[in-house]
């Protein structure tokens, strides 16, 4: 249930041209203008003033572009890390964890930090509003979209690829306010984004957005406000796996925002974002120094999608070459994307878990592993003052505590699926 709350005043301002202008409620894009720009929430309170813990990812309120709070959320929860650092040789390792880790404080149901994402968004929602939300996802979204929509009765249509159903994992049942669609076994995130689009042109339902809005990426933003909290100043490193590289585009605004309040320090953390090998589209750009992301094959993509492990990783179409997005942050912090193969995941999981105390998600894998391999080779120093964003964990400990039900789908579209058939099938379910 939505709790009465004096709404976060904020304005918003495109990137490229540094325009302002007002919340029209759902705004997504700068208006009147021609090149593709994210736009970014610029908040009327320039130093944050940080909640009780109580409040959930609501204690960092004040940078959430919001008009209500809901009931059920948990934040970010940041500590120094003693075992994994040991391990490396590392005096400043500070891992921030979003899942399920009670004693630790962190209790997010669905176990990924997309929690942080769904309840700000949610919270941007008008509460009279009438159509139906639509939200892709290749699972960790899906999931946290789903649990927090079902727990406030808010209408959500979600598209996932049928290969993915197995993330769409639950401790109770969910409301049927939360209707599940799939594209059919075979295809990939892509298409799932593909069929999400096709149903944002019907009449009564309207697109979540993604990195586009500014309540996804702040709401993910509050991992570097939970560290810089609990650090008292901002970090040199930021290590995150990243599918679509949202989640460290949020980062760096964050960051910039923690410079312009000025009780944090002026440094810019060095972006060390990561992929599971061999579906690496990010690096590949990046080494490229490619604005562009390079052609690829939609057949290999799938392929690639079908061999990593850390599926969510697999975003085709990342918000990296627009202007503000993933390659203009790496540009403006520094950084580098590294990558994991398989068995380094695996290896890196279960050392976290063995010298941490917890299981995590194995895109959480892949950034464990890749700070490993940067301490290896020297990238990092041992004295250098690191956040390791883990952005999913304590799934096997919260399965092991709580019977398991999964949601299944009202209904599998094929791959390329046209209009008329969504329509058709939207108006009997909705």
């Amino acid at each position: 249930m939505a709790e009465e709350f004096n709404a976060t005043e904020y304005i918003l301002k495109s990137v490229n041209t540094g325009k302002t202008f007002n919340d029209e409620g759902w705004t997504l894009n700068a208006p009147d203008e021609k090149d593709p720009t994210l736009i970014r929430a610029i908040y009327q309170k320039k130093q944050i003033d940080v909640k009780d813990a109580s409040q959930g990812i609501y204690r960092f309120a004040d940078w959430l572009p919001i008009h209500k709070t809901l009931e059920g959320s948990s934040a970010p929860v940041t500590y120094k890390s003693k075992g994994l650092a040991n391990h490396l040789g590392l005096t400043n390792l500070y891992i921030t964890f979003s899942g399920y880790w009670p004693e630790k404080g962190s209790n997010f149901p669905t176990c990924s930090f997309k929690e942080t994402e769904a309840y700000s968004v949610c919270g941007r929602l008008s509460s009279d509003e009438k159509k139906v939300l639509v939200v892709a996802s290749a699972g960790n979204t899906a999931r946290a979209f789903a649990s927090v929509c079902s727990d406030n009765n808010i209408p959500l249509l979600l598209c996932v690829p049928e290969d993915n159903l197995e993330a769409l994992w639950f401790n109770k049942p969910i409301n049927d306010c939360v209707k599940l669609v799939v594209t059919k076994s075979g295809s990939d995130y892509f298409d799932a984004i593909h069929l999400s689009n096709l149903a944002c042109e019907l009449e009564n339902f309207f697109a979540e957005g993604g990195a586009k809005n500014v309540a996804r990426r702040d709401g993910m933003g509050t991992t570097v406000l939970s560290a810089v909290n609990e650090i008292g100043k901002i970090p040199d490193y930021y290590f995150q796996a990243v599918g679509s590289g949202t989640g460290a585009i949020a980062a760096w605004e964050a960051n910039l925002r923690l410079i312009e309040d000025g009780r944090f320090g002026n440094n810019k953390m060095k972006l060390m974002v990561s992929q599971n090998e061999p579906f690496v589209i990010l690096q590949e750009a990046w080494r490229a120094d490619s604005r562009s992301l390079l052609p690829m094959d939609d057949n290999d993509a799938r392929k690639k999608v079908e061999t990593i492990i850390a599926k969510v990783l697999s975003n085709r179409k990342p918000p990296y070459p627009i202007i503000g997005g993933l390659y203009d942050a790496m540009k403006d912090a520094g950084g580098d994307v590294l990558t994991a193969n398989n068995e380094e995941l695996k290896e890196a999981g279960k050392l976290f878990e063995k010298l941490e105390g917890n299981d995590i998600h194995p895109a959480s894998a892949v950034a464990t592993a890749t700070l490993i391999k940067a301490v290896n080779d020297g990238t990092v120093n041992k004295d250098d003052l690191i956040m390791l964003n883990i952005t999913g964990g304590g799934e096997e400990k919260f399965k092991r505590e709580n019977d398991i039900i999964y949601l299944k789908p009202k209904h599998v579209f094929d791959i390329s699926p046209n209009i008329e058939t969504i329509k058709e099938v939207l108006d009997k379910l909705f």
